[in-house]
């Protein structure tokens, strides 16, 4: 059984890291990230936005969209939600 609630909580926690990560091309704009999407072609900053206290994110140009930090690491890889879990769990020393 994965524990959803609990990977997102340690997620949150060092969100702005993970971010930074991910999408290093990013910057703060008070408590959202702003990136390019990785996903798609995508020129300018502006339409793909995480919510960094919630981890809610959304693509304003395609409508992809999440509600936490686990959906948005499987939007980013391509992956299903559980195998996102697994990985962020792992990386974050989550048991």
């Amino acid at each position: 059984m994965i524990d959803f609630a609990g990977i997102n909580r340690a997620a949150l926690a060092v969100l702005p890291s993970l971010l930074d990560r991910w999408l290093p091309d990013g910057r703060r704009e008070g408590h959202e990230w702003v990136a390019r999407n990785p996903r798609r072609v995508d020129r300018n900053l502006g339409s793909f936005r995480i919510n960094m206290v919630t981890g809610r994110w959304s693509d304003f140009a395609t409508d992809d969209r999440g509600g936490d930090v686990v959906s948005l690491a499987a939007y980013l890889a391509g992956t299903g939600q559980a195998e996102a879990a697994r990985k962020l769990a792992d990386m974050l020393g989550v048991r």
